[in-house]
């Protein structure tokens, strides 16, 4: 059993509305049987049950950040920069660090992010010019509508006003999240389309350069950077040269702990 079957033994069932029973292979695993091999696969290999039940919304993320916050504890001193900072500044920089290498570890092409124009709320302030029109000495009567040496525009009087009005964010269409998938719409493939040409359409597929392949675009280290500078003092420079190689280390750290955990539970199901 592989760790990507793991989340229909989770889900409801539907009804098996039919007079045909249902397969009873000498293989096929009970309810029972898959709860006792996740719990030894889970003594067995670490935190990387934890972080995908917590990436494909079983559990709650907590317990799965709280064993990547001991990992990185533990990998503080592969980062000088970390590691001599004072105790109060440093368990603060790694739980940051841990929270956000969770989120990175948990994106996909399926999932969402909250709306950065909008902040989540689903509207912008946007200014907008309106046409006012007032009539000083009131409506115009009827005979100046049909008089040619009269002009209606005498009784009106017309001016360009500036208001602030709440609009439908653009960029999320009022959803107040935004997908996650890359350009090529988590596929990883796009057309070239030069190729394509010179071969007289036939469509010529490559992995896409915004997405490198993956389908979905990673977390900014920008982002992870404006929570550090909450706690830490640090140079944008210095961050990058230093404190990003080591959010990477966690980020490939929660990938081999899923790997890990993939191999343990086929080893106790087989």
């Amino acid at each position: 059993m592989r760790l990507e079957a793991i989340g229909k033994c989770f889900a409801p069932k539907s009804p098996h509305i039919t007079d045909a029973p249902r397969a009873t292979a000498s293989d096929a695993l009970s309810i029972s049987e898959v709860m006792a091999a996740l719990g030894l696969a889970g003594l067995k290999s670490g935190i990387g049950l934890d972080l995908y039940l917590a990436k494909i919304g079983i559990s709650a993320p907590d317990k799965a950040v709280e064993g990547l916050y001991e990992i990185a504890q533990r990998l503080a001193g592969q980062c000088r920069a970390i590691s001599e900072l004072d105790e109060d500044i440093k368990q603060r920089v790694l739980q940051i660090l841990a929270t956000f290498a969770y989120q990175d570890y948990s994106r996909s092409a399926a999932s969402v992010r909250q709306c950065e124009c909008c902040s989540g709320e689903g509207f912008i302030e946007a200014e907008v010019f309106t046409m006012k029109v007032t009539h000083p000495w009131g409506k115009a009567p009827e005979w100046a509508k049909m008089s040619r040496a009269v002009c209606v525009g005498d009784w009106e009087h017309k001016r360009e006003v500036r208001d602030v009005v709440r609009a439908v964010c653009k960029s999320c269409k009022g959803r107040k999240v935004v997908s996650n998938s890359c350009r090529c719409h988590g596929k990883g493939k796009v057309v070239n389309k030069d190729k394509t040409e010179a071969l007289g359409g036939i469509p010529v597929w490559e992995d896409c350069d915004k997405c490198s392949g993956r389908g979905y675009r990673r977390l900014k280290f920008s982002t992870v950077l404006e929570a550090i500078q909450t706690a830490w003092d640090v140079k944008k420079t210095f961050a990058y040269d230093h404190v990003q190689p080591f959010f990477e280390m966690l980020v490939s750290e929660c990938h081999k702990e899923e790997a890990i955990a993939d191999l343990m539970l086929s080893k106790v199901t087989n």
